[in-house]
């Protein structure tokens, strides 16, 4: 058996409950195309194939490779780091995904697949991700608490999210030191009220905000030139409790800003 690697940040599931939990909460049709992210050892990957046959795989692994071909012989498995895939060619259709994310690709990734969905909602069906439950509380999160921050704003204005269950460390191999959870994401209806350069705007204003988030808005975004006239959020707040219809003011405010330069 192939040993986890750190420098992969591998801990395999191999819990059946939780595995078959997370098909159940799929509920997979034998038409879906169905996208799994690091199968690893091929826990999960056995239990997708018996609903659908329609399944392709990422691995970064390359001693996984063999064994994984080995075992499932009709699986379409592509061996690379999934951070450098050009998403166009993997979702040729609409596509739901899943995989249980290293910790330290959670992020990257996840803010990689938002930038997809936002441009292709139609290919994007949905999201079954397993994720360190920090992470995932960060991307349920609500203005006001601590875990509000550039990932919940960028995660909700291009997703429904939801906090399905969590999953204690014993259901790995071998176990992390933290606690993991099981979430869905799905295009929102909000993607189409905010176009590409509203996005890159409200990255902007998200990257100052939170970079200095115990300072008062006003000073944080103070190199933005904000007219405050323009929105209605008080120069005085901070980051954290700023809401998701208020940072998109902000980046208009911004972007209004930049027209009136030009």
């Amino acid at each position: 058996m192939v040993r986890a690697r750190k420098r992969f940040g591998q801990h395999f599931l191999s819990d059946q409950d939780v595995l078959s939990r997370i098909v159940g909460v799929m509920a997979i049709k034998p038409d879906d195309r169905v996208l799994e992210i690091g199968p690893g050892r091929g826990a999960l990957t056995s239990h997708l194939l018996s609903e659908t046959d329609q399944l392709d795989a990422v691995e970064i692994d390359r001693d996984l490779v063999p064994i994984l071909s080995a075992q499932f012989p009709a699986l379409k498995l592509i061996n690379a780091d999934i951070l450098n895939v050009d998403l166009h060619e993997l979702f040729h259709r609409p596509t739901r995904v899943v995989g249980n994310l290293p910790y330290n690709i959670s992020s990257p990734l996840l803010l990689k697949l938002a930038d997809f969905a936002k441009t292709h909602p139609d290919r994007f069906v949905d999201g079954h991700f397993m994720l360190q439950k920090e992470m995932a509380e960060r991307m349920s999160a609500q203005p006001g608490t601590k875990a509000w921050g550039r990932l919940s704003v960028i995660m909700q204005l291009t997703f429904s999210v939801d906090h399905l269950f969590d999953v204690a460390p014993e259901s790995f191999d071998p176990p992390p030191k933290v606690w993991s959870s099981v979430i869905r994401v799905a295009p929102s209806d909000t993607v189409a009220k905010v176009s590409p350069v509203e996005m890159a705007a409200i990255d902007e204003v998200l990257r100052n905000a939170f970079a200095q988030r115990r300072k008062r808005l006003a000073n944080a975004l103070k190199t933005l030139n904000i007219d405050w006239s323009l929105v209605d959020v008080s120069p005085d707040v901070r980051a954290d409790d700023v809401t998701l219809s208020q940072y998109v003011a902000l980046a208009r405010a911004r972007l209004n800003d930049q027209e009136m330069d030009s």
